[in-house]
């Protein structure tokens, strides 16, 4: 008997996966729950164990391929038979090859390899005539390629304008996140705001904890649109953008109308560990209704954010420093950076965003020490 294993759907709204990473490969022995695949969706990355135990007898996506919910991906018999689909494709034996043929070559010359192995080593950059396969009748694997593209100085692959790389995992997605964007009528709006009664070092937490309260007077911001109608979300749900080795992550802090100022810093220490180790759940990054991104020292005097779609505006707090300011007539020295709120036109006007930026602007000059 054989088990076909079709991706699933990990969360609300998911219909396609890419494959980030296989854990196993074809011909090996796996136990019930043991690490199967690595499947990337929305910027986290979700380890998916096997449902059932028994030999990996045929992988059916390569790695980057972007599979719909639903496909089967893998194939694990209980060792008695091998499965009609994958016979089909199981390399015949071949007599021995003679002995001056190049690596990897079969009995007729021809480099033995399955088309998900070419299509790696073309990715990878790897020249699948100078590997040689450890796989049966010196058939080239998958490792025999990582292998050859971690131990060899190769020739990265270039098309006629330069060197080519596949857009997949983060990057991919941040591409899709990016187009959408594009679609929606933005407006940046930029003040000021004087941070000397903010402790910097929880900056994130206690902006969070302004742009909620501010949320609660104008609530078309925290909104999205949904056809011709705007849609006022109750909840209070703040994605935070946290830059990782992978990309731009924004995980989600929810309740943050209802949440501490410690229980905010707690929370936002969590989500930015996470997103770092890339263990965060699907759920931990979907559904916020207002965004707020601080890049720090990167951040620039300015930039302007792109919303992240559906949402309606995202609030940029930029980058923080000494500057010279008139108070009561005299220079003096104080911690002072840029905030913004990029919105959709679509939904609210410039006054109306300029009253929340500077609502939250006084926020944060006010606040004092716990």
């Amino acid at each position: 008997m054989a088990y076909e294993f079709k991706l699933p759907d990990l969360g609300e709204g998911l219909t396609e996966g890419e494959i980030a990473r296989w854990l196993v490969a074809e011909g090996q022995d796996i136990a019930e729950d043991d690490p199967l695949v690595e499947i990337q969706t929305d910027k986290t990355t979700v380890e998916i164990p096997s449902p059932a135990a028994g030999v990996v007898s045929r992988i059916l996506a390569a790695e980057g391929d972007v599979v719909p919910v639903g496909n089967v991906i893998v194939v694990i018999s209980d060792g008695s038979a091998v499965p009609a689909a994958a016979e089909a494709d199981r390399p015949r034996a071949e007599p021995a090859a003679p002995r001056d043929r190049a690596p990897g070559q079969g009995g007729d010359g021809r480099v033995r390899a399955t088309p998900l192995v070419r299509r790696l080593a073309d990715e990878l950059g790897v020249d699948l005539e100078q590997v040689g396969g450890t796989g049966p009748q010196g058939r080239v694997t998958e490792d025999d390629v990582r292998g050859a593209a971690t131990t060899t100085d190769r020739v990265p692959r270039r098309g006629p304008e330069g060197r080519r790389e596949p857009l997949r995992g983060v990057r991919r997605v941040i591409a899709e996140h990016m187009t959408r964007a594009q679609s929606i009528p933005a407006v940046t709006w930029v003040e000021e705001c004087d941070f000397a009664n903010v402790d910097l070092q929880r900056l994130v937490p206690t902006v969070l904890e302004a742009v909620a309260a501010s949320l609660q007077k104008f609530p078309e911001l925290n909104a999205r649109l949904e056809g011709d109608e705007i849609v006022f979300l109750e909840r209070c749900d703040l994605g935070v953008a946290i830059d990782t080795d992978q990309g731009l992550v924004v995980p989600v802090v929810r309740g943050c109308d209802s949440l501490s100022l410690d229980e905010l810093e707690a929370e936002v220490s969590r989500l930015a560990e996470g997103a770092r180790a890339g263990t965060l759940k699907p759920d931990e990054l979907r559904g916020s209704t207002f965004t707020v991104t601080s890049a720090g020292k990167f951040s620039g005097s300015f930039v302007t954010p792109l919303i992240n779609h559906p949402e309606v505006g995202i609030l940029g707090v930029h980058r923080i420093a000494e500057r010279a300011v008139v108070r009561d007539g005299q220079f003096v020295a104080r911690p002072v950076g840029h905030v913004s709120v990029t919105f959709d036109h679509r939904v609210l006007d410039g006054k109306r965003a300029a009253e929340f930026g500077l609502d939250v602007i006084s926020r944060l000059e006010r606040k004092g020490p716990d």
